[in-house]
């Protein structure tokens, strides 16, 4: 899988930093070192770190990670682009359903970069009708949870090559 490996350390470093600002009890985060791309595993933790709500910055770096615009992120969201930019702004934190949300978007863009093994590749996927899906693109899916699934289905029924 081809990846910004200095993106990867900052998150990285980002949820070690949450991790242990949160309270969160050693046994959610199982006594290992916890990286971003393993957080997706513990779901536990990820339901712990929902609730605290996270970080603009930690937000920040996601959004940097994965393949939206941050008019994407504004519709997943359903915030404006003025109270993103507030967030931004004041470093706040935002609120559990958003923060769920956040976790969604990056799950689904781990998902995918380890399907397709570049961000290019996944972005045309995501950009592109899919027949599977109703012929709706799969970027239009993951705004909800039900549709997320939807995605997260497909991305691994193309993994195990089972095409529809």
């Amino acid at each position: 899988m081809i990846v910004d490996a200095k993106a990867e350390r900052r998150l990285n470093k980002e949820v070690a930093s949450i991790i242990k600002r949160s309270n969160i009890s050693k046994e959610l985060s199982s006594g290992m070192d916890i990286t971003y791309n393993n957080l997706f595993d513990n779901k536990l933790l990820l339901v712990s770190l929902i609730h605290s709500g996270m970080p603009y910055s930690f937000f920040d770096l996601i959004q940097d990670y994965t393949p939206f615009t941050e008019e994407d992120w504004v519709g997943f969201l359903d915030i404006s682009s003025k109270s993103l930019q507030r967030y931004k702004q004041a470093a706040k934190i935002f609120k559990p359903l958003q923060t769920e949300k956040i976790f969604e978007v990056a799950e689904v863009t781990n998902v995918g970069l380890e399907v397709f093994g570049n961000m290019e590749k996944f972005r045309l996927w995501l950009e592109t009708p899919n027949f599977a899906l109703g012929k709706l693109k799969p970027k239009d899916l993951i705004k909800d949870s039900y549709g997320k699934e939807l995605v997260l289905g497909e991305l691994t029924r193309i993994n195990y090559g089972i095409l529809a």
